[in-house]
This record gives structure tokens, sequence and C-alpha cells, in this order.
């Protein structure tokens, strides 16, 4: 079995990689290697753009059978607790539509440009196709932007476009798009490493957040 790990930043897979490195010896190909099974760890850089070139430049050299994008997110459901770990379902793309002369934001399938049914959308969202059977971690759902947002306003406007929007990232629904157009089994992991609000870092808590992502992943892969 070969397993794809992506991530956006080097620091959020630190101590996974260096638990690989201990662990896991290298195969000839130059991944990670444990018996049968190989992993390649595989740092995109900040973004849906380079999280979709990453991946495809992954699966050209070696396609998996399971690809898993980790890394930290905002939570815009208060009830989710920093530090906590949870498996993204669905993912949609926040900030890709057509902004109105009143100011109003038009989804790309409301102005017609984009079918929300053709493959891989579905009612235009992205959704895990075996999330009935993920119950490892709790479930939640994903928006992705190429701007987070830390400002009051904007925070309700987007509130209203995505109501059931659990967890803000800048990489997800450009990874489900990918693994779903290929067929490939994947999940998607986010940790909570801040509250979605007015922009204040000293609330944040990325070091727990990275930590307790990195503790999921060396419980699952060993």
């Amino acid at each position: 079995m070969h397993i794809l790990v992506i991530a956006a930043t080097e620091a959020e897979l630190r101590p996974f990689s260096e638990h690989l490195s201990r662990e896991w010896a290298t195969s000839p190909t130059g991944f990670f290697q444990k018996g049968e099974n190989t992993l390649e760890v595989c740092v995109t850089g900040v973004g849906a753009v380079s999280t979709a070139w990453g991946i495809a430049m992954a699966i050209s050299r070696a396609r998996p059978d399971l690809a898993i994008n980790a890394g930290i997110a905002g939570a815009l459901d208060a009830s989710l607790a920093i530090g906590s770990v949870y498996n993204v379902v669905s993912e949609c793309f926040g900030d890709l539509g057509i902004e109105q002369a009143d100011g109003s934001v038009q989804s790309l399938f409301e102005a017609g440009l984009v079918s929300a049914s053709v493959p891989p959308f579905s009612e235009g969202k992205l959704i895990h196709p075996d999330s009935h059977q993920m119950h490892f971690l709790p479930n939640v759902q994903g928006v992705t932007v190429n701007k987070v947002h830390g400002q009051e306003d904007s925070i309700e406007v987007f509130r209203k476009l995505f109501p059931r929007a659990q967890v803000e990232s800048m990489e997800g629904a450009a990874f489900f798009y990918a693994c779903l157009s290929t067929g490939i089994p994947f999940m998607e992991l986010r940790s909570i490493s801040n509250y979605v609000e007015k922009r204040n870092r000293a609330n944040w808590n990325i070091p727990l957040a990275i930590q307790s992502l990195n503790q999921v992943l060396i419980e699952m892969l060993g």
C-alpha cells in the first residue's frame, strides 16, 4: 500500500516526519517504508493552487492507495475546541465567484458558469463518498478560501454565505477536487489552531494544534 500525506507547510508535519525517520526505513524509490507499505510526505506550499500542483506531481511519481491532507485550520464553529482534530467530510470553494454591484457575491453555480451537479461536485459541494463510515474522529464540514478571514464584518457576511461550514482552510477543497476527480481514496484531517474571529494571534495555539494533529497521524500510521 502506498500512502501520500500532504500538508501546506513543513512545520505542520514536522513531528510526524521525525517519527517516520526514526521508525520507518527508506525504500529504494526514496519513500518511507515499513513492511509492505510505503509513504510519501509532500509539502506543497500554502493555498489551493500549490496544493493542486503538489498532489498532481505526487500522483505522477506514485499513485497512492490513500491520500491524506493534514493541517491546521480556523474554526467557524465556536463549539470546536482549539487543539482538537477533526475529519473533514465535505468541502467547498469559499471565494470562487462573482461580486455584484450591491456587494453581494454570486457563486459560479448561481451564475450558471458551472453546473452544481457535474462531478466532482454534488449540489455545489465536494462530498467525501465514504463519510458515513468515518467514525474515528468527529466529522466537520470545511470551506476553502484564498484569503483567511480576520475582520468582523467580512466574517459575518461569510457565515451567512456558508452557514454550515465549520472549519476554514486554504487547501482542503483543492485536495478534495483532485482526489474525487482521480478516484483516489482520501481523508482530510484538520486540527483547530484558532477561531475565525477578529484577528488576534494572541488567542491562537498553533503548537497545540500541530501536536494534536501529528499524534493522530502517528497513531493512525504507526
